[in-house]
């Protein structure tokens, strides 16, 4: 092992105390560039990008401006955020059409208002450090990642899981961030060309479930990315999505997201993969 590779190490080991969740606060802007700095050198060596699944962390609970802060420390490519309306019409994001999972609240959230919402805790199941966490609106969101943005050399984009949300709310929010041009979409196939129909330029990323799909979708649609489901993923397919100019995202969770698999995905030449467990990726793939 030579010295810039241990060097790498044992900075990767250190992110979760450098960067620990509960502090909130970024470490010093000087120190924090050095260390992304680092771990871009890193992520160019394996000429792979991570999204962190539900901006997770394993640090704060999922979908939290906590569990935000501490990937974005981490120097991660995408977070990518599950965007719901409210009934009164506000974008927030939680997965689940329900809070009992995630909040102390119950039944779906498409029925509260914004200021019912903003009561809940979203800290469930977590440390009672989390319990006056709250579920966050888009634009707490997109603020805090313009923030980011504008102070680090490395940006991190969004990976817009478009839950239940209409096209013109979502597309006029990432724009006045500067956020929409390189935020990548997922949802329906209707939803996204509902929303091409607003924003031309959007980065699309429908599903693809089986080779034969790629023509069809790739004609009708003109994807920016294909969320690749991992059990199809083979070095021809990657290869034959490419030569369409199309990247391959894929989902690396629950039992598969294991070392094994981010060398698989180095290997085939998958452009992102994303995880539950950020830290573990790029310190995995240097032993």
């Amino acid at each position: 092992m030579n010295f810039r590779t241990k060097s790498l190490q044992i900075l990767l080991f250190s992110l979760p105390v450098f960067f620990s969740a509960t502090a909130y606060r970024v470490a010093d802007n000087n120190a924090n560039n050095k260390g992304l700095d680092s771990l871009q050198t890193l992520k160019k060596r394996f000429h792979l990008g991570v999204s962190a699944h539900r901006g997770n962390s394993k640090l704060a609970p999922e979908n939290t401006l906590a569990t935000f802060k501490s990937v974005l420390a981490m120097g991660v490519d995408y977070i990518e955020i599950d965007v719901r309306t409210t009934k009164d019409g506000q974008l927030m994001i939680l997965h689940d059409g329900t809070l009992n999972r995630t909040t102390n609240g119950e039944g779906p959230m498409k029925n509260f208002t914004f200021d019912e919402l903003k009561k809940l805790s979203a800290g469930k199941g977590f440390h009672e450090t989390f319990q006056n966490e709250r579920i966050p609106t888009l634009q707490e969101t997109t603020q805090l990642v313009a923030d980011w943005n504008k102070t680090h050399k490395t940006s991190t984009n969004l990976y817009v899981d478009c839950k239940d949300v209409a096209p013109e709310p979502l597309v006029k929010e990432l724009a006045a961030k500067k956020l929409l041009k390189e935020a990548v979409f997922y949802g329906s196939d209707e939803f996204l060309l509902s929303l091409k129909k607003i924003y031309p330029q959007a980065r699309l990323m429908p599903s693809l479930d089986k080779p034969e799909e790629i023509e069809e979708k790739v004609n009708r649609l003109h994807p920016y990315a294909f969320d690749v489901r991992w059990t199809i993923l083979t070095d021809s397919l990657v290869n034959q999505i490419h030569q369409k100019k199309v990247k391959v995202f894929s989902d690396v969770l629950g039992i598969l997201d294991n070392p094994v698999n981010y060398k698989k995905a180095t290997d085939m030449g998958v452009d992102i993969i994303q995880t539950d467990f950020v830290r573990k990726v790029y310190s995995s793939l240097l032993n």
